[in-house]
Formats: C-alpha cells, structure tokens, sequence
C-alpha cells in the first residue's frame, strides 16, 4: 500500500507515466484541503510540490484561524515576530503563547482550531496570599507558568479572578487546576508530603464563574475524600494535579467577553490547607471530554 501511494504521488501507479497525484490542480488540492484537520493537512504536503504549495496556501488556512485571530494577535507583546502568512499565524498559535506578563497563556487547539486560554494563579487575588504564615509560592516545572501557590493552613480560603478576552462564539469550559499535597523531588522521585492536608473533606469549596452578558454557574464540590469513604485507604484526589469543573459558558458573538471566577471555603469553624493552586483553564467544551475533570 505504502509503495503503491509513493509511486502516485508523481505518475501513475503501474509506472508507466500516465496520471499522477501530481497532475492534480494545485487549486483542487487546496479545496480538498479545507475539508481536513490542520495535522491532515501537514502529512499529505510531504507528497508531493503541488500538494505542499497547496498546503500553504492562506485560502486552505483562513478557515482554520477563529474569527478574533487578529485580536488574539494584539494582545501579545510587541517582541513577538510579524506574521503574514495564515500558515504561519496558526502554527505560531498552535504553541502556547503568553502574554499579560506571562501571567496568561493562548493557545489553539492543533486539530480543531478551538482557542484555549489558562490564567495563572499570579493573575489571581488570594485572601492571605502576602502573609507567609499561610500563603507561599512554590517553583516547579509541573506548572506552564513554572510556579503554584501553596497554601499551608488558613480559616478564611478565597481565590477569585478576572479575564477579559475576545473569544469566538461558542460553549467554553472553565477548571481549576489544584493538587492536594506539597510535592517535590528527593532522589529524582517525586513525593508527596500531606502534614498540612485538613479541612478540605468537611466541607465543600464552591466555585462560580460568571460573564459580563448575565451569565452565571455555580457548584459545590469537595476536594478530598473524607476518612471513611467508600474509597478505603485510597484517595484518588491526591497526589496528583485534578481539574475541577466549575461550568460551561455561551459566547454568542465575537466581541470581547469580561469573565469572572472564583473559589472559596469560606467556612471559619475550621481552618484548611495543604493545597496548591495552579491556574484556571478555559478550553472549548467540545474538548474537555479529552481531558480527566472532575
């Protein structure tokens, strides 16, 4: 099969010179194009000239590009390169990009073309977050933007945020990204240590987001399991990085939509901690089913 496609790709299968994928109109090539996944697209340029000129025309990837391309542009920062070419711009936003001082990260799904965003928990406000008798910030590659917030122990937890972002039309989901336990590394392995884990399966955090049109969610959820669970001695929440759903909002038109977030265990008959906050993720709802959320 693989021999039979190389030898297509220029002349005809039987070797004789007749017609090839080669021979296709490079015009035709692109209008087949815009039917495939951007990935799609990528290997079947390999084939041949006329299916790479093809695959680098703007007409195939203007259509992969969301409508507020242009002002997902300006947001970034000056020092980033000058692009013309739509290839070009969708392989640029197919790697995250930061911008807001690096605080916030875009980035376009590669395969449908869906505009992802994450928020640091820098861009956000923490009740205590200055006082390191409760709050403290700690460096780590398992986080994009290199560093979480770790909280060690307080009575009053809020967290709350703001972004304002010219999302396509469309259903977006919004998660928090938390871990139960302060991990690090001894050895070369990664441990855990939960000494200041408490408080956080008494009661549950709740967490709302709402949009400058009107639109607001909100759900409770806790994020560990208590003691006697039906889990035993496993627990599942912790130890590892959990995405917790907090909704699903509707963008009806391309103009820029101010969102608001938060989560809070406002609760002061206990205190709580042992938990490190990360960033909030906003990504088609199409994708999150790609993903582990709780």
């Amino acid at each position: 099969m693989g021999a039979s496609l190389s030898n297509l790709t220029e002349t005809g299968g039987d070797g004789s010179g007749g017609p090839g994928l080669g021979d296709i109109p490079e015009s035709c090539v692109a209008c087949v194009f815009t039917y495939l996944t951007p990935p799609e697209i990528c290997n079947l340029a390999r084939l041949n000239r006329a299916f790479r000129g093809a695959a680098s025309s703007d007409y195939v990837w203007e259509p992969k590009l969301p409508p507020t391309y242009p002002q997902l542009l300006s947001l970034l920062p000056p020092e980033n390169p000058i692009l013309s070419k739509k290839k070009d711009i969708f392989a640029f936003l197919s790697r995250p990009v930061p911008f807001d001082e690096g605080n916030k990260v875009l980035w376009l799904d590669r395969v449908t073309g869906g505009v992802c965003v994450s928020v640091s928990a820098k861009a956000m406000s923490i009740t205590g977050i200055d006082d390191r008798r409760y709050w403290s910030w700690i460096p780590t590659e398992e986080s994009r933007f290199q560093v979480v917030a770790y909280l060690q122990q307080i009575w009053w937890f809020e967290v709350h945020g703001l972004i304002k972002f010219p999302f396509p039309a469309g259903v977006y989901s919004l998660s928090f990204r938390l871990h139960l336990g302060k991990f690090f590394k001894r050895l070369g392995r990664r441990l855990c240590n939960y000494d200041q884990t408490h408080g956080w399966d008494l009661k549950p955090v709740r967490f709302e987001l709402s949009t400058s049109d009107g639109q607001q969610v909100s759900r409770e959820c806790c994020v560990d399991e208590p003691e006697n669970s039906e889990m035993g001695n496993y627990n599942y929440k912790r130890g590892c990085w959990v995405e917790y759903h907090v909704g699903d909002f509707v963008v009806s038109s391309s103009d820029t939509l101010e969102l608001r977030f938060s989560m809070k265990q406002i609760d002061c008959t206990h205190s709580k901690g042992g938990l490190c906050v990360d960033s909030i993720s906003i990504i088609p709802t199409e994708l999150r089913y790609r993903k582990k959320v709780f």
